[in-house]
């Protein structure tokens, strides 16, 4: 696989959700975007805030853009402040630097995209991706 498919998005967020209810989490958003970070599918479940949309987004927006995982850019984030407040603000709120997003790649180590997560803590956001890419066959990274 090449490309991160409407089908292959939707298994992730069937997957991630099942995975998520099967844990007893909150209610969750996700957002799967593709190589260029937009948005191939998304999926809010019932009683989910109206924050969810956005924060999963910003979060799986930042990993594709950057190459890395939220949680990674979480981390950079509390050494370089400023460099990722810019960012911040220059993305135009479309940027997260929280865990809860993860890449998408492929056997070959490409990139496909990224997903993110809202719902729970920045642990289980990334664990319900992460779950959600596996069953999926591909990679999470």
């Amino acid at each position: 696989m090449t490309v991160l498919n409407l089908a292959t998005a939707q298994k992730i967020i069937d997957a991630a959700l099942a995975h998520s209810k099967a844990q007893g989490y909150k209610p969750m958003g996700l957002a799967v975007l593709d190589e260029s970070g937009q948005l191939k599918a998304f999926a809010r479940e019932d009683g989910a805030s109206m924050f969810r949309f956005d924060i999963a987004r910003a979060k799986a927006w930042g990993a594709v853009g950057m190459g890395a995982s939220s949680r990674v850019l979480a981390q950079r984030a509390k050494d370089n402040p400023n460099f990722f407040v810019s960012l911040a603000a220059t993305a135009e709120g479309k940027f997260l630097a929280q865990p809860g997003a993860v890449l998408v790649k492929n056997a070959a180590g490409e990139v496909l995209g990224a997903v993110g997560a809202s719902g729970g803590t920045g642990d289980e956001d990334e664990a319900i991706c992460i779950a959600g890419i596996e069953a999926a066959g591909l990679i999470a990274g």
